[in-house]
């Protein structure tokens, strides 16, 4: 083989191994002893958006703005090479020139030679940027999903608790106990399906949805964008669908012609939801409160922190439910 020969090989074994170097995705940089850059791969010149002049050649903590100039990294940096050692995933959080604030984690070895007499290091950088940010709103989504679950069965207890069993059969306490429990299946899928959107309308139409075969006996709205909390939510379903059922036994759904007007707006820091109905039976007060009253009641002061007022007026029934705005999260 002559030096010909043997210069085209070397330079095709040194291009193929350059080839694969740039293959990898992730940046990588060969530094010398003295910590000086080597070589650096394509990923990391279009990574950091520089070129080979002002890469190859300077002390990795003279690059960029100095982002890898940080004393803990000089510390295990300069421990590798002697003693053999690595550096795994060391997290370097920066605001890069061109990129902004990422958060990057670097890995150190010492660069692998035949005779282990080698005093290079290979440095891989792994941006985790996105991956950190997807795990923290996985970790934000499962506390919230705990909570929400929190609310759901403390609801659930709440309304088996007041879902009274005297002078009642067994048939129809779990007809009344599945329709409330029902309402809160309706509150929770919205919880979630309507996230970061205003969902006040949304649990509204969902809850009356059974009511509306007669498209004239539900009228709902207008009213401002308002986005509740998970347990406002849920509570909330309870009184509506008891406000619902009731009107469906006794009021303005119980007859054609009949009509429920739902409306709600924003007042001095509080949602003022007001339900009338109309055009039912005559209306006059009850001799007792029944259990479907204390249950609106109940989840009205203890669950949503607000008050209920109720009007028995001959034309229909009058319902007005007053919501601190800190049971929203969002007014709009």
């Amino acid at each position: 083989m002559n030096m010909e020969d043997l210069y085209r090989l070397l330079r095709t074994g040194h291009v193929q191994a350059q080839g694969i170097v740039d293959t990898v995705a992730y940046p990588l940089l060969v530094l010398d002893e003295s910590l000086c850059v080597q070589s650096a791969n394509r990923s990391f010149f279009e990574t950091f958006k520089v070129d080979r002049d002002e890469t190859i050649g300077q002390h990795i903590y003279q690059l960029g703005n100095g982002q890898w100039d940080i004393p803990d990294l000089r510390l295990l940096i300069m421990d590798v090479i002697p003693k053999s050692t690595a550096v795994i995933d060391y997290e370097v959080e920066h605001d890069f020139p061109g990129l902004g604030r990422r958060t990057m984690l670097l890995t150190a070895r010492t660069l692998f030679h035949p005779s282990s007499a080698s005093h290079s290091l290979l440095l891989s950088i792994v941006d985790a940027t996105d991956r950190y940010r997807e795990d923290a709103a996985k970790d934000m989504q499962f506390g919230e999903l705990r909570h929400s679950m929190k609310n759901l069965l403390a609801v659930a207890q709440s309304i088996a608790r007041h879902t009274t069993t005297e002078g009642r059969s067994a048939e129809e306490y779990r007809d009344d106990f599945l329709g409330r429990f029902d309402a809160l299946v309706e509150a929770q899928d919205i919880a979630f399906a309507e996230r970061n959107e205003p969902n006040l309308g949304a649990l509204l139409e969902r809850i009356l949805a059974p009511y509306t075969a007669n498209p004239d006996a539900i009228v709902i709205g207008p009213g401002v964008a308002v986005e509740l909390d998970s347990r406002a939510l849920l509570s909330l379903s309870v009184v509506l669908h008891e406000l619902a059922t009731n009107a469906a036994k006794y009021g303005a759904l119980l007859v054609s012609g009949g009509q429920v007007r739902v409306s709600w707006q924003i007042e001095e820091g509080n949602c003022r939801l007001r339900w009338m109905e109309s055009g039912g039976p005559p209306v006059t007060p009850p001799a007792t409160t029944g259990y479907g009253t204390e249950l609106i009641q109940f989840a009205t002061a203890y669950s949503l922190g607000g008050q209920v007022e109720q009007k028995y007026r001959v034309g229909g029934l009058e319902t007005e439910i007053v919501i601190p705005l800190g049971s929203a999260s969002r007014p709009g």
